[in-house]
């Protein structure tokens, strides 16, 4: 009989320790045991050393040139603006183990929808369609990837074909200008006060994705999903609604970047941030997020936006020529990236 009671009593004991270690996990995955990601390292400063040193160079052969300028600042931070808000998203998708190809199709895709709607319905419905649009193409990636079972990367290849046809699609290949003020002051060259509204959507888009990245259950679920997805599962984390979120973040990210874009030059075309994609993964990459997931860094995908914008800005004050930035961006991205995210010796 007393046997009997010990066993009832260890199993009573294992089947509450089950609930309460799944309940800690809904509640905060740090308290369950999930690890907050890898310990300092200095490759960790790679991003930082990296800035430090291209600003310097080009504050010694260009400064005289307008680099140093506070026009020129303003310019990098207006061009920096949908690339670091982009870069924001991407951090969520690859700490979570996955990728998105297809944000740069997004990005256009936002852009002409909105533009469309400001033609024809005005300044909230078109800025409605814009979100939608990018709730919609995260929405379709992550159910596919979750429903087909597919990786990420062939999903999102195929989507970012679809989205750009549906781009192009829309306006026959004709661009979309945009006339209206507000709009454009909101999403464009508008002011609050002194400061640029890119500034704000810049500062505003950091302290959320931080917020939610570092201080909320959320964020603590996608670095357990990128850690171990099966250990995530035991915790009772649903790592497929966590995948499924991630995606629909980075196409919000991307929409909102196609939203600015297109008020910063007063109309949406087909082209827009087709060529933003190795830019924002590149940034992101450097800045310290693990491309095998598990660990990401909002801070270093600032700052490796800031410096990948620095560079292509220090380069045309130099007279280089669009192949040349190319060459120079793939050789700076190939050694940041061998120097952050190089893997140890077996």
């Amino acid at each position: 009989m007393a046997e009997h009671k010990e066993d009832h009593s260890a199993t009573l004991s294992a089947r509450t320790g089950g609930h309460a270690a799944t309940a800690a996990a809904h509640s905060s995955p740090r308290k369950a045991g999930v690890s907050e990601g890898p310990r300092f390292r200095w490759r960790d400063l790679t991003v930082y050393l990296g800035f430090a040193l291209v600003f310097g160079f080009f504050a010694v052969t260009v400064g005289d040139e307008g680099f140093l300028t506070a026009q020129n600042a303003t310019s990098i931070i207006s061009q920096v603006t949908p690339i670091a808000l982009m870069a924001f998203g991407a951090v969520f998708v690859l700490t979570s183990g996955e990728i998105d190809l297809s944000i740069g199709s997004v990005v256009a895709m936002a852009a002409l929808f909105t533009a469309l709607g400001l033609r024809h319905y005005g300044v909230v419905p078109g800025v409605a369609f814009g979100i939608l649009t990018g709730v919609g193409a995260g929405l379709l990636n992550g159910l596919l990837i979750v429903g087909l079972r597919v990786p990420s990367f062939l999903v999102t290849l195929g989507t970012m074909q679809l989205f750009t046809g549906i781009a192009q699609i829309s306006t026959q290949l004709q661009d979309v200008p945009i006339v209206d003020e507000t709009y454009t002051n909101l999403f464009g060259s508008g002011t609050i006060g002194l400061v640029s509204n890119a500034v704000v959507w810049l500062v505003l888009g950091f302290l959320v994705a931080q917020i939610a990245f570092k201080h909320l259950a959320f964020g603590w679920r996608v670095m357990a999903t990128g850690s171990n997805r099966a250990s995530a599962r035991a915790l009772g984390i649903n790592t497929n609604r966590v995948r499924v979120g991630v995606m629909v973040i980075s196409s919000c990210t991307a929409a909102l970047a196609g939203m600015i874009y297109a008020g910063e030059v007063h109309g949406a075309i087909y082209t827009l941030g087709s060529s933003d994609l190795l830019t924002v993964l590149a940034g992101v990459v450097i800045g310290g997020t693990s491309l095998f997931g598990g660990s990401g860094s909002m801070p270093g995908a600032l700052m490796g936006a800031l410096l990948m914008t620095m560079i292509v800005n220090g380069l045309v004050l130099m007279g280089a020529t669009v192949q040349q930035q190319i060459v120079v961006q793939g050789i700076i991205i190939v050694v940041a990236v061998a120097v952050s995210q190089r893997q140890p010796a077996e």
